[in-house]
């Protein structure tokens, strides 16, 4: 009986064949936590009565939500993984020295590779599904289990196959692909399944695009999402020293999927999720007909901070002004990122055009600050949930695009199409 790439990941970790809807028990190769979410894990694993971390290595810790530090609460919050990443001699803590927000900043550090199990107590984590790997969220207890053991359990996810067709046109990314994704199947389309994305598109796909689509099948209820290593795979890891050896896997072809999704790119326009779900997905010449006035325009976040956001956003930016009712906000996933894109030019077009560039973080995209909406304002963001008061108060606005759609409205003042 053929397997899904996701049920062979998991039978190379428990040595044996499983396949969808089985409870395993699985060794983990990378857990991540945060600075909101691992002081709970913290706490849970000291409370066990742990004295040691059954894989130091393979455990990571990164403070991107609220640093620097915003207030009293948070730099007390991030003292506690900081004392216990001393305590441990942990490798793999990053705060402001080398900070990134943890799913730009781990590839990056060739942390997580293919063929691993990774979890985080973040729902983003299934992002490091575009290396090939299976990778989730999970609460931070079952961060506290790993942290203690090494694996955790879990029911192996039956899979839909996306089969993406046609090269995409100018200025449609992975953002629109998954926006359009989820505007199919809605925000619990996918529950508990693996989003396995394939066909003649993905060879024009950059790892960019790759990261944005794994990073936001969670918000259509997806356990995680996942990208076969190809070329393009092994380009983005040749210059890391990878944590482990790459262990690489491939559907078979008569492997069992429970539904499959047929999407034709190259017609595909760019897609702009209206409030108040990523589901509400609209084409960007329905936004522009709807003649949609922004305050805020937002460039970042895990989905959408990477050097070719902010690439495209210079290109687009070049020359030009931000509209005088407008704030443009622009956070690069990395110091990496940052320092390649400064070294390019980019960040001078940026804040030459009226753009604001911050340090990494994730504090715009959840409300908590670097970008925060006020009363019955409106953003166009390139980060992943527009829920009620997702970015602020709860009757400002959130309209979800991709980065040159936000960067041409924060020139026009309105959604405006880039093409």
């Amino acid at each position: 009986m053929g397997q899904t790439i996701t049920e062979k990941i998991f039978s190379e970790h428990v040595g044996k064949a499983v396949y969808a809807g089985e409870i395993i028990r699985c060794d983990i190769d990378m857990v991540i936590g945060n600075d909101i979410t691992t002081p709970i894990s913290i706490k849970a694993f000291e409370d066990s009565g742990a004295t040691k971390l059954a894989n130091p290595d393979g455990f990571s810790i990164v403070l991107d939500h609220f640093i620097p530090a915003k207030d009293i609460a948070s730099a007390n919050q991030a003292r506690i993984s900081r004392d216990f990443a001393k305590k441990y001699s942990l490798k793999n803590f990053f705060d402001e020295k080398d900070m990134g927000i943890e799913h730009a900043l781990l590839p990056e550090k060739g942390l997580v590779v293919p063929g691993d199990v990774i979890i985080g107590a973040d729902s983003h984590t299934c992002t490091h599904g575009a290396l090939g790997a299976f990778s989730t969220g999970m609460g931070s207890t079952d961060l506290a289990f790993a942290m203690v053991t090494g694996g955790n359990w879990f029911k192996v996810p039956e899979s839909i196959k996306v089969v993406l067709s046609g090269k995409p046109g100018k200025y449609t990314t992975g953002k629109d692909i998954i926006l359009e994704i989820i505007r199919m199947i809605g925000v619990d389309g996918a529950l508990y399944r693996t989003l396995e994305f394939t066909g003649s598109t993905i060879e024009h796909l950059t790892m960019d695009d790759r990261f944005s689509m794994c990073n936001m099948a969670i918000e259509a209820g997806a356990k995680s999402g996942i990208v076969a290593y190809d070329d393009i795979t092994k380009e983005f890891l040749s210059d890391k020293n990878l944590a482990r050896e790459p262990k690489i896997h491939y559907s078979d072809a008569d492997a069992s999927y429970v539904q499959i999704l047929e999407i034709d790119v190259a017609s595909l326009d760019p897609v702009i999720a209206y409030p108040f779900l990523p589901s509400n997905g609209h084409s960007v010449k329905q936004a522009v007909a709807d003649k949609i006035k922004i305050d805020q325009a937002f460039i970042g976040s895990c989905t959408n901070g990477r050097l070719s956001d902010l690439k495209v956003a210079a290109e687009i930016l070049k020359g030009k002004k931000v509209h005088p009712d407008v704030r443009l906000i622009v956070t690069p996933g990395t110091q990496m990122i940052l320092r390649e894109a400064n070294k390019l030019g980019y960040i001078d077009i940026i804040v030459d055009a009226g753009g604001v560039v911050s340090n990494p973080t994730c504090g715009a995209c959840l409300g908590g600050y670097m970008g925060i909406l006020g009363d019955n304002e409106v953003a166009v963001s390139t980060t992943n949930r527009n829920f009620v008061g997702r970015m602020g108060s709860r009757s400002s606005k959130v309209y979800l695009a991709n980065s040159a759609v936000a960067a041409i409205s924060a020139i026009e003042g309105y959604i405006a199409d880039p093409r």
